[in-house]
């Protein structure tokens, strides 16, 4: 299969920011790993889930708060210009949409990748900004319609959870159909490329 180098460019930057913003979303869990619903949400008051984890930053996690914030932008950045890019070359119409020859990709993949791509993501996007006391203040709809700040964050761990399904399915499948080739297209472009590069 052939990857046009937007695809190529865009999915490593996302694996990239995507793996970091696992990393520093689960040492914020650590720090507090408890869920709750409504606006506010502190030890010892009643939460709504409390995580089987172990809190073991004692309610610090500068350093996690930091790279998520900065993985964050990059992921964002990273999607606007893939969107902006699939809808300029018409990857999402050709490929996704309404593929006029043989589909490059199955029906679950298409509908799984929008999915992703155009409710997850964006919801993932808006629950982190509902987050942030910076935004809300200019834009305070973000987190009210939402329910609150701590209902905000609930939605948004749901919502990770979901997304890092997707990336252990998305390995899966990948490594079921030949991970060696499949990484290779993904890295250079095609398979015909990939066999050009090793003769």
């Amino acid at each position: 299969m052939r990857h046009s180098a937007l695809v190529r460019v865009t999915h490593w930057l996302t694996a990239a920011s995507f793996a970091a913003l696992a990393v520093s979303g689960i040492a914020i869990l650590l720090a507090h790993p408890r869920l709750y619903w409504g606006e506010t949400g502190a030890l010892g008051t009643p939460s709504l889930v409390d995580l089987p984890l172990p809190m073991l930053l004692t309610g610090q996690s500068g350093w996690g708060r930091y790279l998520h914030f900065l993985s964050a932008w990059i992921c964002v950045l990273v999607g606007v210009a893939y969107v902006l890019g699939g809808m300029a070359t018409c990857h999402f119409r050709n490929d996704w949409f309404r593929p006029a020859g043989p589909p490059k990709y199955t029906l679950p993949q298409r509908v799984t990748y929008t999915t992703v791509v155009f409710v997850l993501f964006p919801f993932m996007i808006w629950t982190g900004f509902a987050m942030s006391p910076a935004i809300t203040s200019v834009f305070p709809g973000f987190v009210t319609v939402l329910g609150g700040q701590q209902s905000a964050r609930t939605m948004h761990f749901i919502v990770a959870s979901l997304l890092v399904l997707f990336v252990i399915g998305h390995v899966v499948m990948v490594a079921l159909a030949g991970f060696s080739r499949q990484v290779t297209s993904m890295i250079l472009g095609g398979e015909s490329l990939a066999r050009e590069s090793r003769t």
